[in-house]
C-alpha cells in the first residue's frame, strides 16, 4: 500500500521536466498504452540519474536493443529509463514489505519483476519483430521482382511495393527510403537498415543488392535467387527445431 501511495505521490509531484525529456514523453504518449504512459509520466523525471548509473556503454547497448525492438509502443532510452526507475522502486518496495512479512519467495520474485520486467518486454518485441520480418522477406522479394521485371526502376518499385505491405518490415524501408530522400547513398542507407535489424535474411538480402551492384548483375535475377535462398533456410530450420522437439 505504500508502495501504491509513493508512486502516485511521484506521479503527482510538480518538478518541472527538462524540455527534451518532456519532448519525448509527449511524442511517445501517442504509441504508448494507458499504463506504460502512466510509469513514463511518474518516472520521466528520473531518467537522466538512471541514465548516468548505467553509464555511456550500457546506454549505448540498450539503445541499440531499442532499435532492434523497433520502439515497441513509442520507446526511448529516455522511456526505458523511466521505466526502470519506476518498476524498480516498486520492486524494490514489495520485496521489503513481503520480506518482513516472511515471504521470501514472493518478495524475490517482486524484486526480479523490479529488476527485469522492462528488459523482458524488450526481449520479447525483439524476438517477435525478427520473427515476423524474416516471413515476410521471402513473399516481398518475389514481388519486387516482379515490379522491377515490368519495368519499374528499383527505387520506384522498391517505394511501392513497401506502401502496399504493413508491419515492421515496411516501417524499416519507409525508413530507408526516407534517409535515400534526404540525401544517404543507396549503399549507406542499406548498410543502416543492415545495422537497425539483427537478422541474418536482413544481412543477405543488403548483401546480395550490394554485390549485384557491384558485379553488375540483374536486379530481378538477384531478388529471385534470395527468395529461394531464404525459403531454403527456412525449410532447414523448421526441421531442425522438428527435430529437437522429438
Amino acid at each position: 500500500v505504500w508502495g501504491v501511495f509513493a508512486a502516485i505521490r511521484l506521479y503527482r509531484a510538480e518538478t518541472k521536466l527538462p524540455s527534451d525529456l518532456a519532448l519525448a514523453l509527449e511524442v511517445g504518449a501517442t504509441r504508448t498504452g494507458a499504463v506504460d504512459s502512466l510509469v513514463d509520466r511518474m518516472g520521466m523525471r528520473y531518467a537522466p540519474a538512471v541514465l548516468r548509473l548505467m553509464g555511456p556503454k550500457l546506454v549505448a547497448r540498450y539503445r541499440r536493443k531499442i532499435d532492434l525492438a523497433g520502439n515497441p509502443g513509442g520507446l526511448t532510452i529516455d522511456r526505458y529509463a523511466a521505466r526502470r526507475a519506476v518498476y524498480g522502486f516498486l520492486g524494490a518496495v514489495g520485496f521489503l514489505v513481503f520480506l518482513l512479512r516472511g515471504q521470501v519467495l514472493v518478495a524475490l520474485l517482486l524484486l526480479a519483476f523490479g529488476a527485469f520486467w522492462t528488459e523482458v518486454g524488450i526481449w520479447s518485441a525483439i524476438r517477435i519483430r525478427k520473427d515476423e520480418i524474416e516471413r515476410t522477406l521471402p513473399d516481398f522479394l518475389d514481388v519486387l521482382a516482379v515490379v522491377v521485371s515490368a519495368g519499374l526502376g528499383f527505387r520506384q518499385a522498391l517505394d511501392r511495393v513497401a506502401s502496399r505491405y504493413e508491419g515492421p518490415w515496411a516501417d524499416e524501408l519507409r525508413i530507408t527510403l526516407r534517409q535515400m530522400d534526404l540525401g544517404m547513398s543507396r549503399r549507406q542507407a542499406f548498410a543502416e537498415l543492415r545495422r537497425r535489424n539483427d537478422s541474418e535474411q536482413v544481412a543477405m538480402f543488403v548483401t546480395a543488392l550490394q554485390q549485384g551492384e557491384e558485379l553488375g548483375a540483374p536486379i530481378v535475377d538477384t531478388l529471385v535467387a534470395l527468395a529461394k535462398d531464404m525459403r531454403r533456410t527456412d525449410a532447414q530450420n523448421a526441421r531442425r527445431k522438428a527435430a529437437r522437439a522429438v
